[in-house]
């Protein structure tokens, strides 16, 4: 079944980006490096145009490095003939000089060439909600000029940062698309907290994630929640972290729910250790 959460200021933001993007000289898109695609939002891709782009893989210390060297390789191929020029980056949730000078090192190297006293590069910072574009803000201006949240549409208003002079930085709300028509994609956005908890039922995300997994990462399951052996499916998988976890209801039940939340944290976190959700 579709997704569908697109609050009010999200359809305004759609427009405010609509009508700045044509002013900008360089595009950066910051995507999840756990799920590039998912993460990648259409509506961005339709509003950029053949506007040259810099692909930041926010997040990366919480990805499988080798699915993240993939990603980076499969982004700078070739556009297509509508796009225009394309550069990727990955970057991690801590701070770092260098990861600054690389980015603005990019970001030159996109931008059109013109002379430096005609007037400074404008840059726009776009994505999906909770991605990591405040704290690339931040990390790019040297300054908490951003507010950084651990849920969705933390940033509800537009602002610009002026960078070493010659760049203007213009950082806008995540947006996501009206309809999630791809209910895979959700899943990972969800499990990725792009969605609020309450756009899609814990368990229901906790399900996803234990079969995925399992199919996936089994090894790193078994050592984090200390199992023997490999348990039959999401289902059992969820009951064995639930026992272990002191997930009870009435009854000595298992709470389903409270342990696909342990499951979703431990994900999120990185406490389950460094998992990518899609390879390209």
């Amino acid at each position: 079944m579709p997704i569908q959460w697109y609050p009010g200021h999200m359809a305004r933001a759609r427009k405010a980006l609509a009508l700045s993007i044509p002013g900008q000289d360089v595009i950066i898109e910051v995507r999840d490096a756990r799920a590039p695609r998912a993460s990648a939002n259409p509506v961005i891709s339709e509003l950029r145009g053949d506007k040259p782009c810099l692909v930041v893989l926010a997040k990366s210390d919480l990805a499988d490095e080798d699915v993240t060297r993939a990603w980076l390789r499969h982004l700078e191929a070739s556009p297509r003939p509508s796009e225009g020029r394309v550069l990727a980056i990955a970057t991690t949730t801590l701070r770092g000089a260098d990861a600054k000078r690389r980015v603005l090192e990019l970001v030159r190297r996109l931008a059109p060439a013109r002379p430096s006293s005609v007037r400074a590069t404008r840059v726009i910072v776009v994505g999906v909600p909770n991605v990591g574009k405040s704290t690339l803000i931040n990390l790019l201006a040297g300054r908490k000029v951003a507010k950084v949240g651990d849920e969705p549409a933390v940033t509800k208003a537009a602002q610009q940062v002026v960078l070493d002079g010659d760049i203007v930085l213009a950082d806008n709300p995540g947006i996501l698309w009206p309809k999630l028509e791809d209910e895979a994609a959700a899943s990972r956005l969800a499990l990725a907290g792009a969605l609020p908890d309450t756009a899609i039922d814990f368990e229901t995300v906790g399900h996803y994630a234990a079969a995925f997994l399992l199919l996936r990462y089994p090894a790193l399951v078994l050592a984090r929640y200390k199992l023997t052996e490999r348990p039959a499916g999401p289902e059992a998988l969820l009951v064995e972290i639930g026992r272990r976890r002191g997930c009870i209801k009435a009854g000595a039940v298992i709470d389903v729910h409270k342990a696909a939340d342990h499951l979703i944290h431990d994900f999120r976190t990185g406490i389950l250790g460094r998992i990518s959700l899609e390879e390209p």
